[in-house]
Order: structure tokens, then sequence, then C-alpha cells
């Protein structure tokens, strides 16, 4: 949706945006910044008997006592209220109406729709809820900690971005041990977390890819460090030595099959995020070894690519930055004056660049990234090991972004 709006500026893309955003943190976040795995679709009915959508599915007659006439009318038919019932219990053959957007609401009715959601949700929220399940996946948090990251710097908002970070800091503080990625953890209701189950592919390549996204948001070296940390432990506990990457560690339980997906499912292939994080930390960083192994991984699966790309869209994306790499914008400077720059860059859909915005504060700063701050903000355009000269005016920068 951040890429969506990016590019159509629709309104209602950002109202999507925002409203998900507000239930992570309403639903799903624990109290320390990590996000739970999921809710569940039974809850207690008026009864007492579980029921499968008893908190979340409506009758019509319901909804209308609580709504006045024009409020109804307007959620009847924006919400398929007036429509055929949209669900039944498999079990007890109840039927109901699970609420969607059946259609948009016109300019004179969306503050009626918006009354009326609100009265909906009022009421919802005293009915007994369902169960949640509170265990705490890596690899999930990654996913949630990219969007977070990539949604806080389209739209300034830099409220989802610590969402993002305090989420990787519970990763690195509970769950990165002894130069290892755990795959779970779970309150024991007493404060303490239990962290548990080495990592999978997915945990390590989801949660590089994440970490490369929140410095593009607001770099922290030590954001940078725990992506080093975590590429090198991928490189040594999961490359197969034909290339690509084994879904369990070396060191994980003997299987009677080792897999190495090239295919993305219900989530991306953990190979193409990993080849795709990997080649993106060896452009930041000039490391060679991080750049050939994506390059191992694409000879590894050019069977699979060839013969099935649109199901390895995240293999293509990587096969796409490696036949034409990324271009990288440095950009240096007061941190107000350069946060300017990033309100208007980010308004701008460029998938095939990485900006890293550095204030004067950041000191820390490897070989390929280190630039003096002047006094004006200064960025540099660079594409492989060539940067261009400096540029302090953002119009021309702008200009040489699109060439």
């Amino acid at each position: 949706y951040c890429d969506g709006w990016q590019i159509s500026k629709n309104p209602r893309y950002q109202q999507i945006i925002e409203e998900t955003v507000a239930w992570l943190v309403r639903e799903m976040r624990d109290k320390n910044g990590a996000f739970y795995s999921s809710l569940d679709a039974d809850s207690m009915d008026e009864n007492g008997h579980s029921e499968e959508g008893a908190f979340y599915v409506w009758q019509p007659d319901d909804v209308k006592a609580l709504l006045n006439p024009e409020e109804f009318a307007v959620a009847s038919s924006c919400f398929g209220f007036d429509r055929a019932a949209n669900f039944e219990n498999p079990h007890s053959g109840y039927a109901g109406w699970h609420p969607y957007l059946a259609r948009l609401p016109e300019q004179d009715e969306i503050v009626l729709l918006m009354n009326a959601q609100t009265k909906l949700f009022d009421a919802r929220e005293k009915r007994i809820r369902p169960g949640c399940d509170d265990k705490i996946l890596t690899s999930w948090n990654a996913l949630a900690i990219k969007g977070l990251a990539r949604a806080g710097r389209v739209f300034n908002r830099l409220d989802w971005v610590k969402l993002a970070q305090d989420a990787v800091d519970f990763i690195r503080e509970k769950m990165w041990v002894n130069e290892q990625l755990l795959a779970t953890c779970k309150n024991d209701g007493n404060g303490n977390y239990n962290a548990h189950l080495n990592a999978y592919l997915d945990d390590y390549a989801f949660l590089l890819d994440a970490l490369i996204e929140l410095l593009q948001a607001d770099y922290r070296a030590i954001d940078l460090t725990f992506a080093q940390e975590l590429a090198e432990s991928l490189l040594g506990n999961f490359e197969a030595e034909d290339g690509g990457f084994y879904f369990t560690s070396h060191t994980h339980e003997q299987l009677i099959h080792r897999p190495k997906q090239a295919y993305d499912n219900a989530t991306p292939s953990g190979n193409g995020i990993a080849a795709v994080a990997l080649q993106k930390l060896g452009h930041i960083l000039g490391e060679p070894n991080y750049l050939q192994a994506a390059e191992r991984t694409l000879k590894a699966f050019d069977g699979s690519i060839a013969n099935n790309p649109a199901a390895c869209a995240s293999l293509c994306h990587t096969l796409s930055e490696f036949l034409l790499p990324p271009t990288m914008v440095i950009i240096r400077g007061e941190a107000k004056q350069m946060a300017d720059w990033q309100n208007v860059i980010s308004q701008t859909y460029y998938p095939h660049h990485i900006f890293l915005y550095l204030d004067e504060k950041i000191t820390d700063l490897p070989a390929t990234l280190h630039r003096s701050v002047e006094p004006n903000v200064n960025a540099w355009i660079c594409k492989g090991v060539e940067c261009l000269p400096s540029v302090n005016n953002l119009r021309d920068l702008q200009q040489l972004i699109k060439q």
C-alpha cells in the first residue's frame, strides 16, 4: 500500500495503512515491542458457547438497533448488510454478516459511515474477546518491521519507525543468543521471555531485509552491525555447497529431507529474500562476499526461475537487481534540514534505490558511507563503486535520480 500510494497518491491507500498500523498496535503488540502471532476465529457467544466468528459477525437487526436511520442506511450498503449473509459456521449452520467494504462511501456519507463504524466498534468491544496466540515469531515480526519502517519513511511517521525499532530491539535482546537467532519466544506470564528453537532461513532472511529497510527510515549504527552479524550467520549456517540456502541450519536436527525452496508461497521465498537482502547489504558495505553469495543463489535456482518465473517473484527481483544494481543515495547534513529532503524524496516511488540519511550526529560509519558533514545538506549518488560529485540542491538531486 505504501508503494501504491507513492505511485497514485490514492488517499484510500493511506487510510488502509493508518488503520492497519492502528490494529497492529491495539491488538497484536506486546508491551515490550514485539508482535504476537494471531487472534482466534472462535470466541464465546452470549450463551457461553465457543462459536466461530462470534466476536466478528453481526446480524443486520443488531446493527440497526445501534445506529440512527441515516447511519444504518449508509453502513448497510457500504458494509454489505443489505446483501446475502457471507458467513456460515460449518458446525452450527449459524449465518451472519462479516462486514467488508462493499462500496466506497460518497463524500457526503463519510462522516455517517465513520460514526457507524465507531458505534459498531464500541459495541463489539463489549463482547467476549477471542483468544490471542501470543507467541512471538521472528520471521513474522520481521515482515511487520519492514512494513512499519517503509510506512514510517513514506509518511514521515517517526512513531511508526519507532514501533519497528522497538520490535528489532526486542529480537536482538531476547532472540539473538550467542550469535545465533532463535525462532520463537513467549512470555511465561511472570515477565520472563523464553526464546527457543533454532531459527530457520526465513527468520534470518526476513529480518536482514527488514533491517535494510529500517536503516533507510532512521539510520542506527546498531542496526547495521546487527545486519552484518545476521548476514555472517546466514552464510555460515545455511548456505548450500552448490549455492542457495537450506531452510534449516547446518546445526539443525537431521531431517529425512532438507528443503531448499525457490518458490514463493503465502510468504516470500526465504532464498529470494536472503539473496536480495545480501545483495543490498553488499552494495551498502562494498562487501563482495555478500554479492557473490547472491549470485550463487541465482545460479542454483536458474532452472526454477526459467521454467516458472511467476512462482519465483522474489528470486526474479534478485535477478533484476543483479543485472542492474540499485542506485545508492547517501545524504548527509543537519538533521532538520535533511528531514525536509527526506519528506520530499519519500513522496516518489523509487523501487531501485537505497536511500541512507546520515545526520551530523552519526559518526560510526563504514568506509563506503563515510562523508564529511557540510554546512548544507549534501547528497552523493553511487552506482557500484562509482559516485557522482556531491549535490547540495534538492531539485538537482531529484533530476539526477531519475537518470
